[in-house]
């Protein structure tokens, strides 16, 4: 399973898979990894006197395709225990820490590392798995955890919008942590940030907008449609309009009185048929009315 030089290997279809316990090998590396695709090969770096791997190793995909999906998939699962990180190989060799590290404080003992980086994964890159501090005897949360953004933008966003916010029933703190080196200084300096917005390397990078998706705008509604106004009847029409009143009936147009009724007029043929007999353009006359036979005489008058 071993991988052969970096050069002939596809540095596009290949994943770096760090965070590893000990006891992880690279047949259940491989095993594990198959299930998002066809893989080519899997290589852990080992040390040279232990011959135990050093945490990480790397996982050769048959194409492009398959590595970005088994990182979606596999991307802080927990083995033995331990949440793994799963990215990118190209990516795991840039240097991209610029100091956007930040603490957080007040943590629930039921959060982990992946419901953290769940949640602020969300803002922007994160380089490491969210380390959580726990006692090394039970391995219990100690209650405070550390994230490293890749950039400050990322980091200002984090705290901004989530300082204070209850995160398992607990209201969390969120503040730069501070320096390992500078007694009592913290991240986010303006040297730090001078020196992070000159790093080309971090503008490549993109926030996870996994759990950050805006809804769709809404679409455009029709404007509503009224409905007809209801029919005035005659004695509202002439109270209100006092000309409907003093003219009832319609009123004849100038110059001739009312139009010819439709009945007197000869009947046109439709397009194409021969033009209707002048005999048959009048309707025949109705035959004389009968005049009403006589009621029968009353039975009780007759003598």
């Amino acid at each position: 399973m071993a991988a052969g030089p970096i050069s002939e290997r596809n540095q596009d279809a290949t994943i770096y898979v760090g965070g590893l316990d000990e006891k992880v090998s690279e047949s259940l590396l491989w095993e594990l990894f198959v299930q998002a695709g066809p893989v080519v090969n899997v290589h852990m770096p080992k040390d040279r006197v232990t011959q135990m791997h050093q945490g990480y190793g790397f996982v050769e995909f048959m194409g492009e395709e398959d590595a970005d999906y088994g990182i979606k998939i596999m991307n802080m699962i927990k083995l033995y225990g331990k949440p793994i990180r799963v990215n990118k190989a190209s990516a795991h060799q840039k240097n991209l820490d610029v100091g956007a590290n930040i603490f957080i404080g007040n943590l629930d003992p039921e959060v982990d590392e992946k419901l953290l980086y769940d949640t602020f994964s969300a803002f922007g890159v994160i380089l490491q798995t969210p380390k959580i501090m726990r006692d090394p005897e039970t391995g219990n949360s100690k209650g405070y955890a550390f994230i490293n953004f890749a950039s400050f933008e990322a980091s200002d966003a984090a705290i901004e919008a989530m300082n204070g916010q209850y995160l398992c029933n607990r209201p969390i703190t969120i503040s730069y942590a501070f320096k390992k080196d500078a007694k009592g200084e913290r991240h986010g300096s303006a040297a730090e940030r001078l020196l992070a917005a000159q790093n080309p390397l971090s503008q490549a990078d993109r926030p996870h907008q996994l759990f950050a998706d805006a809804p769709p705008p809404p679409m455009a509604m029709a404007p509503p449609m009224h409905p007809p106004p209801p029919p005035m009847s005659l004695a509202f029409a002439m109270q209100h309009h006092p000309a409907l009143a003093m003219h009832p009936h319609p009123v004849p147009p100038p110059g001739g009185g009312y139009p010819v009724a439709m009945s007197h007029m000869a009947p046109v043929p439709p397009s194409g048929m021969p033009p209707i007999p002048a005999n048959m353009q009048t309707a025949p006359p109705l035959p004389p009315m009968q005049p009403a036979p006589a009621p029968p005489p009353d039975r009780k008058s007759v003598v």
